[in-house]
């Protein structure tokens, strides 16, 4: 591998990527099985019909809970297969650097990722057709999930990089996202609160994913939750960056 980095290497690897998970039927299932779901949990767990109100609320809160199954089954074989099968020294002497390695398949699981997004649109659309939803909330809500799942990837791209196992990445990347859900909900900050103080809490709730999640999803896109999720992405990003530079010096 070499040090400097190329946008267009990049995207070589992003594309070559985004295309090897059409290769096998994996893909095929991971986007009916996303799909089937959320339209579930929208119009028949969300209980839509019955609440009378043409809204995607039901829809959308339930892609935090959706993704700590599927985004670390998408994440889990980002880099633990490649170091399973021994890949990842072939790679290492390809002219690639570690970060165009990473930004590429990043890029390429999560526009994967955006697609299972997109072809969820026919709901929308029948929201649309039965009522008159508030279209301009439903546009943030798609971009609160889109960020949130690319957190979540991140996170689990970097564990996979430090594990050949898959489930073990699997099972870590999507305990961690767990964490980093529940870190601002009631009990869990109850319980915090008992024995840490004010601000060891505080600071575990403002990592909470879902508090900045379900804030743009009420409509409000702040910069500070953007932030939140863009600095997070990059941090994990970074950190696996940092993982695989040191796989390539051993």
């Amino acid at each position: 591998m070499r040090d400097t980095f190329s946008f267009k290497t990049a995207y070589v690897i992003a594309k070559r990527e985004f295309a090897a998970y059409f290769a096998t039927p994996l893909a095929a299932v991971f986007l009916t099985i996303f799909v089937a779901a959320t339209g579930a949990f929208a119009f028949y767990i969300g209980g839509f019909f019955v609440r009378g109100q043409a809204n995607l609320d039901a829809f959308f809160a339930y892609h935090p809970w959706l993704y700590l199954l599927l985004v670390p089954a998408v994440a889990m074989r980002l880099w633990a297969e490649e170091r399973k099968t021994g890949t990842i020294e072939l790679l290492m002497t390809l002219p690639v650097s570690p970060t165009e390695a990473i930004l590429g398949k990043f890029a390429a699981a999560w526009a994967f990722i955006g697609l299972a997004l997109v072809l969820t649109f026919p709901i929308w659309i029948t929201v649309n057709v039965l009522g008159d939803p508030d279209n301009g909330v439903i546009i943030a809500s798609y971009l609160a999930s889109f960020l949130l799942a690319g957190a979540f990837l991140a996170i689990g791209a970097f564990i996979s990089a430090l594990t050949k196992n898959q489930v073990i990445a699997f099972i870590l990347s999507a305990t961690v996202c767990f964490l980093l859900v529940t870190s601002g909900m009631e009990i869990v900050q109850n319980t915090l609160r008992t024995w840490a103080p004010t601000l060891v809490a505080d600071a575990v709730s403002s990592m909470s994913f879902l508090t900045h999640y379900e804030r743009i999803t009420r409509g409000v896109i702040s910069l500070d939750t953007i932030v939140f999720f863009v600095s997070l992405i990059a941090f994990a990003l970074f950190a696996n960056v940092i993982a695989i530079s040191q796989k390539k010096s051993a």
